[in-house]
């Protein structure tokens, strides 16, 4: 196919009816409100920790639920014997010795092949004494380790005055709700249960009760990270013999931080570890199950899982408010003129949502901001996310103009509002925070995955961009826009790609800075777009798909290498490509042939591979609702634009 075989009418009509079933099948996965929400699947880390959790409490044993937890975790376990962070991935030791363990826990006898072949590649590896920090506190949580394995963190960090090097505030929204009730843990040093008595001592090379503090972290600087080692040896001498009345007084602190943050059964933070650590702290001190606040808690991890029948896993979280706004940008490209009506009842579901009154950690730094944002979950009002925000404000704008709506005004307008007061100094966005920029504190022993920040990104730098543009914004009439231009001017790589921070990877920033550049006015052939759309054309896959691994995380990242092409990362480069002119650029219409290609008789795409990004390095995500209403989204802005004479897309994304 080249590019103008889209002039004959069985092209035209295979391109119809490709969009036609993925529309359809997108819209029977709505549920009975209107919105959209898909699964979301982390690695086996999540899951392992529901079953360690449930044992570290001593419940009664769900032996049909951990039955098919085993499932789950045998069936995703790696042919290199451990357990990886993406699907067919490399080994990674921390989620290989959770995975064990949880595993043990249900009754798997170490004697079976998958359990020898895992214990080996953990041992053969150097033992599970190269586990992460996180790792380590449960092990020493549940006596495995000791607490001189894990850095000291006292809970009387809670008094520290706002101009200490670290307090709260300075760190992200997720590091800082799972280190609260971490602190109070901490100070308790509680055991576990665990009634089975289980635990994997053969997985270390040594005696675990000898290990001693993890070694610096390939992203931290090593003067840095000796000062803070320091300073966690200080506080080792110091934290036992801390005066009982300042510990009481930092506890009921971390207690009134946590129980203003609980959120019910979506509860603290809307994310598993904060959740479940928060559970750990009200046993810990001596609250029975049925304390509400305890009780919910509990409650919101059960509604994290997710039962197949015969297997099943538990979710880091759920993305409703992300999954409804981008689904519904899928079906308003989709069905033109009648897409206001068609997600109608999706975006009425999101607008109740808005959070409008309740000013969260972010108004520390910001603090004459009124509130406007989305959060990602059912609720998090503490914690809104301006890339929700952006794409909700997106997909209303867009219906607006087909169905005004005075209550759509509104709320683009608060949420306009809330977004331009949230822009950091360096002229871009970060996801939660605004100026989360303390860098230092990724050298902390603590730190050793990196992500103890929220600084501006690329990939959300470029959705407030683009929403702006969207809004009727230039460079010329908006100083924050022109600012933040200057940021992805900035920041655009030697090779022509941007950095993706929340999704996978490279693909993924070009797509939202692409897009977000084409809303702002920036002329196609500019230098840098032109540079942009070269690398995309370079890195195609010969099958006419893009895919990329998340191996690109890497901190010494030479260049692009290239991965098996999925249809979300196919779409993202199409979207990109066609962002900058290129509807008719023959990498467009090989990537089209792909995803029309590879679509299933349902209508949609099997995508096992993962295409977003926790933390990188770290922690990844596969949004099971990605291969669901990205390929249509391309599929269908490809067929408007070679409809029109001019071209180009008029939205920002």
């Amino acid at each position: 196919m080249d590019s103008g075989s889209y002039t004959t009418g069985v092209e035209r009509n295979a391109l119809e009816a490709s969009i036609d079933a993925a529309r359809s099948a997108l819209l029977n996965y709505r549920r009975d409100d209107g919105h959209w929400v898909f699964e979301l699947e982390a690695d086996c880390t999540i899951p392992a920790e529901y079953v360690l959790l449930r044992h570290y409490l001593g419940e009664p044993v769900d032996a049909e639920l951990e039955a098919k937890i085993a499932v789950y975790l045998r069936r995703i376990q790696g042919a290199h014997g451990g357990w990886p962070l993406v699907h067919d991935g490399d080994f990674d030791m921390s989620a290989s010795v959770k995975g064990y363990f949880a595993l043990k826990m249900i009754g798997d006898s170490i004697d079976a092949p998958h359990m020898v072949r895992a214990r080996e590649a953990i041992r053969s590896r150097g033992g599970a004494i190269h586990s992460n920090v996180f790792t380590r506190f449960l092990l020493t949580l549940y006596g495995v380790t000791t607490w001189r394995a894990v850095p000291v963190l006292p809970v009387e960090i809670m008094l520290l005055p706002s101009w200490s090097p670290f307090t709260l505030t300075k760190i992200s929204y997720w590091a800082r709700t799972t280190m609260v009730p971490l602190l109070v843990l901490c100070a308790l040093k509680p055991q576990a249960k665990n009634p089975k008595g289980v635990g994997i001592d053969e997985l270390f090379l040594q005696d675990p009760k000898t290990i001693g503090m993890p070694v610096k972290a390939p992203h931290q600087n090593w003067a840095l990270f000796k000062l803070f080692g320091s300073i966690d040896a200080v506080l080792r001498v110091i934290e036992p013999v801390m005066p009982k009345g300042i510990r009481k007084r930092a506890i009921d602190k971390a207690l009134a931080f946590i129980e203003e943050r609980l959120n019910g059964e979506d509860g603290m933070g809307a994310i598993f570890p904060p959740m479940a650590n928060a559970v750990m702290m009200y046993e810990a001190l001596g609250y029975p199950e049925d304390y509400p606040p305890r009780a919910s808690q509990r409650r919101g991890i059960d509604l994290l899982l997710v039962d197949r029948g015969d297997e099943a896993y538990c979710q880091p979280c759920v993305s409703p408010v992300w999954d409804t706004a981008l689904a519904s940008h899928a079906v308003l490209e989709a069905d033109g003129h009648e897409g206001a009506k068609s997600v109608r009842p999706a975006l009425d579901w999101l607008l109740p949502r808005q959070v409008l009154d309740v000013k969260g950690d972010w108004a520390v730094k910001a603090p004459n901001v009124r509130p406007g944002g989305w959060a990602f979950q059912y609720n998090n009002a503490h914690y809104p996310d301006l890339d929700d925000t952006a794409v909700v404000v997106m997909a209303l704008d867009r219906a607006r103009k087909d169905q005004p709506n005075p209550a759509y005004d509104a709320a683009i307008a608060r949420a306009r509002e809330w977004i331009e007061g949230m822009q950091s100094d360096d002229g871009g966005w970060g996801a939660f925070d605004i100026n989360n920029t303390e860098y230092y504190l990724n050298n902390i022993p603590f730190s050793d995955h990196g992500a103890m920040l929220d600084p501006p990104t690329e990939d959300v730098t470029a959705r407030c961009v683009s929403m702006l543009a969207q809004l009727g914004e230039t460079m010329d009439s908006s100083p924050a826009l022109a600012r933040a231009v200057g940021y992805l001017r900035d920041t655009q790589l030697a090779e022509g790609s941007w950095y993706g921070r929340w999704g996978m990877n490279y693909i993924y920033g070009t797509w939202s800075v692409l897009c977000a550049l084409n809303a702002a006015g920036v002329p196609h052939a500019d230098p840098m777009i032109r540079k942009a759309v070269a690398w995309l054309e370079s890195v195609q896959n010969r099958d006419g798909g893009w895919g990329e691994d998340a191996v690109s995380y890497r901190l010494d990242y030479r260049g692009y290498e290239s991965a098996p092409s999925t249809a979300s990362q196919t779409a993202w480069a199409l979207l990109a490509l066609m962002a900058a002119g290129e509807v008719d650029h023959p990498a467009v219409a090989r990537g089209i042939e792909y995803l029309k290609s590879t679509q299933t008789e349902k209508g949609l795409w099997d995508e096992q591979r993962y295409t977003a990004t926790g933390f990188p390095r770290v922690f990844y995500l596969r949004y099971h609702g990605y291969s669901k209403f990205f390929p249509l989204w391309a599929l269908a802005r490809y067929r408007n634009l070679q409809a029109t004479n001019s071209k180009v897309v008029g939205v920002g994304m």
